[in-house]
């Protein structure tokens, strides 16, 4: 089954995520395609909508191919496939320097993305943390640990499309995860949509200046 783009993936996702209207949820996305799908979430549920910042740490060769991600804050999530890594002979200086490449660009995105706006208060709060689709998880981990650290009384994966493997995996790290679609023999996430066109920066912003945002005691600094 194929999804029309992420704004359709997103509509039918939050229909399997209605039953935490009221648990005051907040719905963090993943840039890029992952905030179309949570922008849609958040609509439906009444509820904030917020990012979190991951960038996939890729192979030297085949930067598509995750050996692990990070994400930001003063003491930054890091995750790497170790077993990937060797059976790769990727180097532990590829890593740290591909990790520090990888924090600029997130820097440089939260400047984009967050000029003025404020981290909404996670604390207490359900956290459903949203992506377009999942393939290897790598960018999902880091980010569900990312977002645990921020202290939610609930941690809910919420995906269109992911395979059943993967899913199994990182359903450990949530309290709750919903997916549409577990297709065996997953190949890339883009195939399970007519529409995957690569979003801009400003596509992002547009979503994000038309989610309403809570009154500034709703608010609070980024926590790492």
């Amino acid at each position: 089954m194929k999804f029309a783009d992420r704004s359709e993936a997103g509509r039918r996702l939050a229909d399997k995520l209605l039953h935490l209207k009221n648990r005051q949820p907040l719905v963090l996305a993943l840039p890029r395609g992952g905030v179309a799908v949570g922008f849609e979430i958040a609509g439906a549920l009444d509820a904030p909508l917020d990012i979190v910042l991951v960038r996939k740490i890729g192979a030297p060769w085949q930067p598509e191919l995750a050996l692990g991600a990070v994400t930001d804050g003063a003491s930054h999530e890091t995750f790497i496939d170790r077993d990937l890594a060797a059976s790769l002979d990727v180097s532990e200086v590829y890593l740290k320097e591909e990790t520090a490449r990888q924090l600029e660009e997130i820097e440089r995105r939260r400047k984009s993305y967050c000029e003025g706006r404020p981290a909404l208060q996670v604390a207490g709060r359900t956290a459903i943390v949203v992506d377009d689709g999942i393939a290897t998880g790598a960018t999902m981990r880091v980010a569900l640990h990312a977002v645990r650290r921020r202290g939610p009384a609930r941690v809910v994966l919420a995906v269109p499309v992911a395979p059943p493997d993967t899913l199994a995996a990182l359903s450990e790290v949530a309290d709750e995860a919903v997916c549409l679609e577990t297709p065996i023999g997953f190949g890339a996430i883009g195939f399970y949509y007519r529409d995957f066109h690569q979003m801009s920066d400003s596509e992002v912003t547009d979503l994000l200046a038309r989610t309403p945002r809570p009154t500034a005691s709703g608010a609070a600094s980024q926590a790492s």
